[in-house]
């Protein structure tokens, strides 16, 4: 590459790193000449001009929301990039110290995962794909074996894993439409396979280098309120660098049939809570209730949800082989990711969530699902869908036996490694399976998969043939 040419992406970096900042309100801090010689950040620098870049120049074409998350993306490489920079004077912390230390990084992987809350956007598989996307920059809070984590370069490469769930539709939907999404969706990935991976191999494949001789990573000292101070605001989201367990079930909230056991039994009496009911609030006393029902009240009578019936949520491994997750609602980070092929998955009574098994297990149900995401590495038997509507579900690795019964809508997308497997399908409509095309860059290929058939008496026998429907 030409001297010219380096210089205008290093400088095309370095403009792109100052508006990140000033976007999420950050300064670009101080940085002596050392560290920002140092071969790592010049090749970070690299990263963001070549990778980063592309994804930017789409989402320009594009605007809106998509262009608004985009944003978000370059501020959290922009803040990754001033972590590389600091730890390179700064000493090893502890795991308190860690999580203040990544605090910069997470905040903006905290707003971009804001913009998918909330009403849902008409780009929003573009908004989820960019947010889920980048837990593959908490790379940087490897600090050794026994910290929990994969080490750099897998948890890269697994990260991505979710996002392209998402990235994935968007190739789908916006194949014939418009390519500018298509360019983005494809750009981002490239921004982290081969991109981030690859520098993370080549300088960070333990993780990163903190200073042996450098300053000690201190925790701001928290302040007491004043009396007059209004009250804080509500918790953020958890913090992807946090070391602590999720809340234990049983210190939250009880709800349903399990609260009225739990009033019963707490002594005080049954009635207590109740209000007495005088003569003029009787039915036979309003001089307000007639014998007619008008409009209003019968529509809205007719509109009244129904009680839910749905058991309480459940998220565990039973007897150490199988995993049962029932009953999430609008979950979208469901992870397994301690398995093995002695284990199976039982998925329940799920609707608008996504779940992710990042090893291979013997066998998957997905039973009575709604608007449910399964992404899984591979199955040494067979995966099954029953009595599901509108389920999506991703084939990494291989799949001897799909079976699909008793389902409406059913989106199946397909490895190579899988392609050998069969499907076999009954009393099911609307399944679509997706391949990958024969090269890296070429798109996905969709199939729908009959749902009608012909029957003909020949020979002595009926011949079945699915049937193939030709537009004028």
């Amino acid at each position: 590459m030409p001297m010219e040419e380096k210089l205008v992406q290093r400088l095309e970096s370095a403009v792109m790193r100052l508006e990140a900042l000033s976007a999420t309100g950050g300064s670009v801090g101080t940085c002596d000449g050392t560290a920002i010689l140092d071969p790592s950040i010049i090749a970070f620098d690299d990263l963001m001009s070549q990778f980063l870049g592309k994804v930017s120049s789409a989402a320009e074409k594009i605007g809106g929301h998509v262009l608004d998350i985009t944003k978000i993306v370059e501020a959290a490489f922009a803040a990754q990039r001033e972590l590389l920079i600091k730890i390179k004077k700064t000493k090893k912390p502890d795991n308190s110290s860690l999580a203040e230390f990544l605090k910069p990084l997470n905040d903006v992987i905290v707003k971009a995962t804001k913009m998918t809350e909330g009403r849902r956007s008409d780009y929003f598989n573009q908004l989820k794909s960019a947010a889920d996307s980048l837990s593959a920059l908490a790379w940087i809070a490897y600090t050794g074996k026994d910290c929990g984590m994969t080490m750099p370069i897998a948890y890269v490469e697994e990260s991505w894993q979710m996002a392209e769930f998402y990235s994935n539709k968007i190739l789908v939907e916006f194949k014939n439409k418009d390519p500018n999404h298509v360019e983005w969706a494809k750009t981002l990935k490239e921004l982290y396979l081969p991109g981030l991976r690859d520098y993370v191999k080549n300088h960070y494949p333990l993780g990163p280098v903190w200073s042996a001789t450098g300053t000690t990573a201190v925790l701001a000292p928290s302040k007491a309120p004043s009396p007059s101070a209004p009250a804080p605001p509500a918790p953020p989201p958890s913090s992807l660098f946090s070391s602590e367990s999720p809340q234990a079930s049983s210190s939250r909230p009880t709800k349903g049939m399990s609260a009225v056991f739990d009033e019963i039994n707490s002594g005080k009496p049954v009635t207590s809570g109740l209000r007495k009911v005088t003569d003029d609030m009787k039915t036979k006393n309003r001089a307000d209730r007639t014998g007619v029902v008008n409009a209003g009240e019968k529509g809205a009578q007719v509109s009244s949800p129904s009680v839910s019936k749905t058991g309480p949520p459940k998220f565990e491994l039973q007897m150490g082989r199988k995993w049962v997750v029932e009953n999430q609602v609008g979950e979208k980070n469901l992870v397994i990711d301690n398995c093995d092929t002695k284990q199976s998955v039982y998925v329940y009574g799920c609707k608008g969530s996504v779940l992710q098994i990042k090893g291979k297990v013997n066998n998957i149900t997905i039973d009575k699902c709604t608007k449910m995401g399964v992404v899984f590495a591979g199955v040494v038997a067979a995966c099954e869908v029953v009595n599901c509507n509108g389920v999506e579900v991703q084939c990494q690795g291989s799949a001897p036996t799909i079976s699909i019964d008793n389902t409406n809508g059913c989106q199946l997308y397909l490895n190579k490694d899988s392609l050998d497997g069969s499907i076999t399908t009954a009393k099911s409509s609307e399944i679509n399976v997706l391949v990958p095309g024969d090269g890296p860059d070429d798109d996905w290929g969709e199939h729908a998969l009959p749902q009608q058939y012909a029957h003909e008496y020949k020979d002595g026998r009926f011949v079945t043939t699915p049937v193939s429907h030709s537009g004028a």
